[in-house]
């Protein structure tokens, strides 16, 4: 062992040492290495940035008096309201705020509740509400500001967040109490489909980072070799040189990984702000998990001493020269296969444990399922591992044994081919990890196209008839007139009605059955009521017993509560509550329902204002009003919410969806396209560093030949065929492997593939990566040709 450090550490000194030469191999492998590793600290940093954000959002959310969590005799100290509005395309974040005694609880991140008119605002609001672009979203929030949030109080630097001063919030108008901030709501659990789906993303993001890792430290590898040649020629042996060589990629790796943590520290300032695809970060949240960064420490500069040592094994080094084992030892196909095949068995047993085949030996029968279950991630992960390794280990074997079959062409196609015949291992190399991501990525997106519509929930209204619902969570007559009133006044609004809704309940319940016989109380001015049903005349006074236009089943059980004559209960349906009884007059008329602007029918109860006192309704009875709008009308729905606004703070304003996107999956997805992208770009930096390497390796040899009068261009295609040959071969097994894997995720879960064809964007983005990156190395490969590229050293 000491022996081998000594060599280890003989090789860092000629890494260092080395000359302009040996600066510039280890300054590009430590920039190749730096890339990997940036992104490993990255994915090392994820638990840490969900835990600090679920943090942040856990440590604002108020907790009522003797809630699950808070058992003591905690008091209300605070009044509070929801007052959340969208602009554009972002979501603000508010509540209205009301002392409940001299010492109120503060949410994190103010100094003082705002007084009543003034509010406290996050320094992303304050800067939009200070430019042009909050011109329509001043109104909304007619407030001074006061006070600036503080980071404490924040989920992200460029949240859009505010807290607004009362002095008229109360119980009555649909406020809740605080004892206190940091309330943990329910955790929902991931769905099966979305943990494998994330399983999925972790392996197809991380293996292009490792493959260029492996890749990276493998820069100047036929210059190293005649170096480890004139070692042998002054005495070493072959097991000192091949550990001289891992020392010098130790030094590299090293050195990267400097770069690396340099890149990670300066990507957080910069990228944390500026809320990518919706999502932003605190710089100092993005911390990497302890455990995990000593991982990547340790274990990048091992895989740079083993990747060289595995790499010197086909490499027969002697004092005058270097033989590789190319000719005289073809790569073997039978474990390339078997790794593949391996991972497809793991990824069979990830399936259903009733169908995984006989219990474990000398294990209970139900302990081997629960153990299994416990298995399963990683059966998924460590498959789909296995199945994209193996796309790796045949791409090398593919392009040998194509190249070895080609035959003439022009001249440049001959030089690239000769090139390839020669050393295939490299160009396999330099594709490999945008092989392995269009093979994971159209894994990826047949996975996800077939799981689409789980997540997606048909809301079942027309959006074609209302564009937006306002609502609030108390019984307002007055309000629902102001809303209908007020929105037939705002610009855009075709179509307004303002209605109360509660529910109503048999006062003589005792079976389920008359349990169940709940029906619908809308109150409504006479003009909303006879939008809502077939009404001929109407005055203030006035009841309706409204039946469906065409479901007599469901008349039968609006008839069982609605009884003209007999009283119905209006209290909240729970168990003990005492009975709030209202008659419902002799004079109701039935009539038929007509569909609302949202394209539903409404039936039960149908009263005006003059008809029932609005406080014997329950606590659920809510305030709304639904819209009509007009489209071309530009920015009606800014128009529309600050009027809300204007009504209430309370006041919510929903746009009317046909489908509702399940939020899991939307994270997933939106995480997925941040990670993609980061993937993307390091695929890209690594094949032009790879492609760089290669050039400045070639320097001589291409100076030669034009000095022998070769032409550039011929030159410069041989270099774009040297790199298109591998890259066709690598996207054909990418397509065929990810086709596959794709099939076989979907397996797992029980779905089939919904679209075949999917795959020709991912290999068009993959291609068009590649042929970016050669474009950009056409400049460089220029310069190479000169003749000053013949100086030696």
């Amino acid at each position: 062992m000491k022996r081998r450090l000594h060599d280890l550490g003989l090789g860092i000194r000629f890494a260092l040492s080395g000359g302009r030469e040996g600066w510039a191999r280890t300054l590009l492998t430590a920039v190749g290495v730096g890339l990997g590793v940036a992104l490993l600290l990255g994915a090392a940093s994820v638990p840490r940035l969900v835990d600090e954000r679920a943090d942040r959002i856990h440590d604002r959310q108020p907790f009522s008096p003797g809630s699950v969590k808070n058992t003591g005799d905690l008091m209300a100290s605070l009044l509070y309201a929801t007052a959340d509005t969208e602009y554009r395309d972002d979501t603000i974040g508010g509540k209205v705020l009301r002392p409940a005694d001299a010492d109120p609880v503060l949410p994190p991140g103010l100094t003082s509740i705002p007084a009543p008119g003034t509010m406290a605002v996050s320094p992303a609001l304050r800067a939009l509400l200070d430019s042009p672009q909050g011109e329509l979203l001043r109104p909304r929030l007619p407030y001074e500001i006061t006070q600036t949030i503080g980071d404490a109080g924040l989920v992200e630097p460029s949240e859009l967040y505010y807290y607004a001063g009362s002095a008229t919030l109360s119980a009555d108008t649909g406020a809740s109490s605080a004892a206190g901030f940091g309330n943990i709501g329910e955790v929902q659990p991931l769905d099966p489909m979305l943990v494998v789906l994330v399983i999925l993303i972790c392996v197809v993001l991380l293996m292009p980072v490792a493959i260029f890792i492996a890749t990276a430290v493998r820069f100047g590898s036929e210059r190293r070799d005649r170096r480890l040649a004139a070692l042998r020629l002054v005495g070493a042996d072959a097991r000192t040189t091949r550990w001289i060589a891992g020392g010098e990629a130790l030094a590299g790796a090293v050195l990267g990984l400097a770069v690396g943590t340099l890149l990670f520290l300066g990507g957080a300032e910069v990228l944390g702000p500026l809320k990518l695809w919706s999502f932003g970060f605190f710089p100092g949240d993005l911390r990497p998990v302890p455990l995990l960064a000593l991982l990547v420490a340790v274990a990048v500069p091992a895989l740079a001493v083993v990747v060289t040592l595995a790499a010197l094994r086909s490499v027969v080094i002697e004092p005058l020269g270097v033989a590789r084992g190319g000719r005289t030892r073809r790569r073997r196909l039978w474990w390339r296969l078997a790794l593949p095949g391996i991972g497809v068995v793991l990824l069979f047993l990830s399936q259903n444990p009733g169908v995984r085949g006989a219990p474990l030996p000398l294990v209970p029968t139900g302990v081997a399922i629960t153990l299994l279950d416990n298995l399963t991630p990683v059966f998924i992960a460590t498959g789909a591992t296995l199945v994209l390794t193996g796309l790796i280990t045949l791409l090398p074997w593919l392009v040998e044994a194509v190249v070895g079959r080609l035959r003439g062409g022009s001249l440049s196609w001959q030089l690239a081919v000769r090139r390839l015949q020669l050393s295939s291992g490299t160009a396999a190399r330099t594709v490999s990890g945008i092989t392995v991501a269009v093979a994971g990525s159209v894994a990826l997106q047949m996975y996800s196209v077939a799981i689409h519509d789980d997540f997606d929930k048909v809301t079942g209204v027309d959006a074609s008839h209302a564009q937006y619902t306002v609502r609030t969570d108390h019984p307002d007559a007055k309000l629902a007139q102001r809303m209908t009133d007020s929105f037939r006044k705002t610009p855009g609004v075709q179509r307004a009605i303002g209605s109360v809704s509660g529910y109503v309940t048999p006062p003589d319940a005792v079976t389920a059955e008359d349990m169940r016989a709940v029906a619908q109380l809308t109150l409504g001015d006479c003009a909303t009521l006879k939008e809502l049903a077939r009404i001929d005349s109407c005055k203030d006074g006035d009841t309706f017993v409204v039946h469906p236009s065409d479901d007599a089943e469901l008349a039968a059980w609006v008839d069982r509560t609605a009884r003209p004559g007999k009283p119905v209960n209006t209290a909240d349906d729970e168990s003990g509550a005492p009975q709030r009884l209202w008659t419902l007059p002799a004079s109701a008329r039935t009539v038929t329902a007509r569909p609302d602007p949202k394209g539903e029918e409404q039936y039960g109860i149908f009263v005006t204002p003059g008809a029932i006192d609005v406080s014997l309704l329950s606590s659920a009875a809510e305030t709304s009003a639904v819209l009509t709008v007009d489209q071309r009308v530009p920015n009606a729905a800014e128009h529309i919410r600050n009027t809300a606004a204007e009504l209430s703070p309370q006041l919510r304003v929903n746009t009317v969806r046909t489908i509702e996107r399940d939020q899991q999956y939307a994270g997933i997805q939106t995480g997925l396209q941040a990670a993609s992208l980061a993937t993307l770009g390091l695929i890209a930096a690594s094949m032009l560093v790879s492609q760089l390497e290669q050039l400045r390796e070639r320097r001589r040899l291409l100076a030669a030949l034009v000095a022998f009068g070769t032409r550039r261009t011929t030159l410069a295609r041989s270099v774009l065929w040297q790199t298109a040959v591998p890259v066709a071969l690598g996207m054909g097994l990418a397509v065929a492997g990810g086709l596959a894997l794709g099939a076989l995720m979907l397996r797992i879960i029980g779905k089939t593939v919904t679209d075949w064809w999917l795959f020709l964007p991912l290999s068009g983005a993959g291609a068009a990566v590649i042929f970016a990156v050669s474009l950009l190395s056409l400049p460089v490969l220029w310069r190479m040709m000169r003749p000053n590229g013949l100086h030696t050293e």
